[in-house]
C-alpha cells in the first residue's frame, strides 16, 4: 500500500463519517441524494467480492467491510428510518441513475481485463463509481442551498478520488507487476 491509497480510503472514512454525522444528529437526509447512495453500495457490493475468495491483508479486509456497511446503512436510514426518512426530498433527487447503472455495465461487459463473474463485476464498480456522484451533484444544483456537513461530504469524497487517481498513477509507475488497466484510469 503506498501514501496515496491510505490518504484515499481515510478521506473515503472521513466523507462517510461526516454523512453519518450529519444524519444521526440532525435526524435529517435533506440535501442528500439516495440515489447516489444506492449507487455507492452496489459499487461497494459488485467491487468487494473479492471478500469471499482472496484475503489481502487485515486492514484491506476491514476497510472492505467498513465501506459496504456503512453504505448499505446509509441507505438504510434513508429509506426505513422513521424521522430520517421523512427529511428525503424526492422532488430533488430526480437523476435517472438507471441510465448511469446500464451504461456502466455495458462498458463493463465490453471493457473488463477477462469476462470472468467477479473481473466483470469489478469493472462494474469502478465504472459505476466514475459517476456515482452525479445524482448528489445534480441534486445539490436543484436545491440551491447546500449546508456545511453536506459540503464537506461532497468535498471529503472528491478528495477521495483525487487520492485514488495519484494511487493509480503512482502504482503505474512504480510496481511492475500492477495489471488492472481499468482501475489506471478511473
Amino acid at each position: 500500500m503506498n501514501i496515496f491509497r491510505f490518504l484515499g480510503d481515510m478521506t473515503h472514512l472521513i466523507s462517510i463519517l461526516i454523512l453519518l454525522l450529519k444524519i444521526y444528529a440532525t435526524k435529517s437526509c435533506s440535501g442528500i441524494s439516495l440515489k447516489t447512495q444506492e449507487l455507492y453500495a452496489l459499487v461497494f457490493l459488485t467491487r468487494y467480492l473479492d471478500l469471499f475468495t482472496d484475503f489481502i491483508s487485515v486492514y484491506n479486509t476491514v476497510m472492505k467491510l467498513v465501506f459496504i456497511a456503512s453504505s448499505l446503512a446509509i441507505v438504510w436510514c434513508m429509506r426505513n428510518h422513521p424521522l430520517v426518512r421523512r427529511s428525503y426530498d424526492k422532488q430533488l433527487d430526480t437523476f435517472r441513475h438507471y441510465f448511469l447503472l446500464l451504461a456502466s455495465f455495458l462498458l463493463a461487459l465490453l471493457l473488463h481485463e477477462k469476462f470472468a463473474f467477479q473481473e466483470v463485476l469489478w469493472a462494474f464498480s469502478m465504472y459505476l463509481e466514475a459517476v456515482a456522484i452525479l445524482p448528489q451533484l445534480v441534486l445539490l444544483q436543484r436545491s440551491g442551498n447546500v449546508d456545511n456537513l453536506t459540503g464537506q461530504y461532497v468535498f471529503f469524497l472528491g478528495a477521495y478520488r483525487a487520492f485514488y487517481i495519484f494511487n493509480w498513477i503512482y502504482r503505474y509507475f512504480i510496481d511492475p507487476h500492477f495489471t488492472r488497466w481499468i482501475g489506471k484510469f478511473l
